[in-house]
């Protein structure tokens, strides 16, 4: 186990739902990944790199709601501004996205 938080820690982490609205190859990174654009509703349009071109291919992920971590400073990833984290299960070195089971609109908190 990780290093143990306070829930009052844990209550600092926004995690929203959000729908990939486009998706791009990312040849400048350093890993194989995606560009992501992603709409969280009223808090607006943001981007996103995810190395999660072993499991996904781009269609797969058009139109997909995923969960995101909103409130992390952007990050620089080669000629590319991050502004959210993709949130996604680790099975060896395969990522796979955690999404809600139904459609829920964008910008939904995630508790």
């Amino acid at each position: 186990m990780e290093k143990i938080i306070t829930f009052e820690e844990f209550t600092k982490v926004d995690l929203r739902i959000g729908t990939i609205i486009e998706v791009h190859e990312f040849p400048e990174a350093r890993q194989p990944a995606y560009q992501l654009l992603i709409d969280f509703g009223d808090l607006g349009i943001k981007k996103s790199s995810a190395q999660i071109t072993t499991i996904y291919s781009k269609d797969d992920l058009l139109n997909k709601q995923i969960v995101a971590v909103v409130n992390f400073p952007k990050k620089q990833i080669a000629n590319f501004m991050s502004e959210c984290l993709v949130v996604g299960a680790i099975n060896k070195k395969d990522v796979f996205l955690l999404h809600p089971e139904k459609r829920v609109n964008n910008g939904s908190a995630v508790s």
